[in-house]
């Protein structure tokens, strides 16, 4: 199994938020102090490369107009893991396709990290949240057609070396697409793709690249994973390895089950900070209609951060033991973290990659690097023996 750090390096000193109505879009970023926001990507980048130190590979995503998330330009953000990072790969998860205006600027930005980090890139794409369609003035129709289209778009510019080519698409259109530099990775770097429901799953099956879910918890997990597993059946494929799966979750390792719950507390800063206006987390067409209504109807139709059309339930009313409970949540000791990723293991029917959020709000440093270096030194290799066993 691989690991990776992640973190949505945020800026977590905000105002009270009965001052604000959401943190996303509107909050003016005159809040910001720019001393802290620099000491805080000291410590962030520097988190990664601890990660790096310990074995671990290293994650980076993309989020727009929030203080959730500062990593508002994720290829700046790899190109510099490429040169401060010795052995770790580098997932870029992800680009949000159907935000963005250019797929084939996109496809320069990782051909020209994939080089600076001698071919250890791991590209992932997304169709982006329902937050920053007013933010990056995108149309919240089609979205998951425009993103189809442009990663057709962004690995034939990869893969196509014998001069321009012309690209004349629903969404997009190129007279002269010949990118340089081209990916160091030949064909291309790995591909992932998010899932957030079984009906998603089957078109990334189709294309047999990586599939990511996140904080879908057991159940949710398992029924994305084996929609990607009918589908390889169903087109009379090989069965799908554990590489195909990844899962994202809060993760922390303390020294005793009371440490790591309490760090796993600190987490939750993520989930509960997500104040987000009616009018950013329902743009008109994102979703389907019907479930807009009942969403904004419901008593669920608030600020969760979870997105309307996710089988999830409200995740900022339930604690950390029913987080645990529900497999979003990995935290306690070495062993007891280990005991619960084993379980998750088995439930969704295996997987190869963690993402593990263990970084989050107001965590410092010193607990940040603790949690990586214990998970590195006493989770992953009781993990390693389990998944071997298991491949055996």
């Amino acid at each position: 199994m691989q690991y990776w750090h992640f973190s949505e390096c945020a800026y977590p000193d905000l105002p009270d938020p009965e001052t604000y109505d959401s943190v996303r879009v509107s909050l003016p970023n005159g809040v910001m102090d720019t001393d802290r926001a620099v000491s805080l990507w000291d410590r962030y980048i520097r988190e990664w490369q601890v990660a790096d130190e310990y074995g671990l590979n290293v994650m980076v995503n993309e989020h727009h107009s929030t203080a959730t998330c500062m990593t508002s330009a994720a290829p700046v953000i790899a190109g510099v893991l490429a040169r401060v990072t010795q052995n770790a790969r580098i997932l870029l998860l992800g680009n949000p396709l159907a935000n963005r205006a250019d797929p084939v600027r996109v496809a320069e930005e990782m051909a020209l990290v994939d080089l600076l980090s001698h071919g250890r890139l791991d590209v992932g794409f997304v169709r982006g949240v329902q937050y920053e369609v007013a933010a990056t003035n995108s149309k919240p129709i089609r979205m998951t057609e425009r993103l189809w289209e442009a990663v057709e778009l962004i690995t034939r510019a990869w893969s196509t070396h014998d001069g321009p080519f012309n690209w004349e698409g629903e969404f997009f259109h190129h007279r002269q697409v010949n990118i340089w530099p081209r990916p160091y990775q030949q064909p291309a770097p790995p591909i992932w793709v998010t899932a957030g429901t079984p009906g998603s799953a089957t078109t990334v099956a189709d294309h047999d690249y990586r599939l990511a879910t996140f904080l879908a918890g057991f159940e949710g997990t398992r029924k994305i994973f084996q929609a990607y597993r009918d589908r390889y059946e169903e087109t009379g494929k090989h069965e799908p390895g554990d590489d195909r799966f990844g899962y994202a979750a809060l993760t922390y390792t303390g020294k005793t089950d009371a440490e790591g719950m309490e760090g796993a507390r600190k987490l939750l800063w993520y989930l509960q900070s997500n104040k987000v206006a009616k009018e950013y987390t329902f743009p008109p067409g994102y979703m389907p209609y019907h479930v807009r209504a009942a969403a904004l109807r419901g008593p669920q139709a608030s600020s969760s951060g979870a997105p309307a059309t996710s089988p999830l339930p409200d995740l900022t009313a339930m604690s950390v033991e029913d987080l645990i409970e529900q497999g979003i949540v990995f935290a306690g000791s070495a062993q007891t973290v280990a005991a619960q990723i084993e379980r998750f293991y088995n439930h969704v029917g295996g997987l190869g990659h963690l993402l593990l959020m263990g970084q989050a709000g107001h965590m410092g440093h010193e607990e940040t690097v603790s949690g990586i270096k214990r998970f590195a030194e006493e989770v992953a290799p009781v993990l390693d023996r389990v998944t071997d066993r298991v491949a055996q």
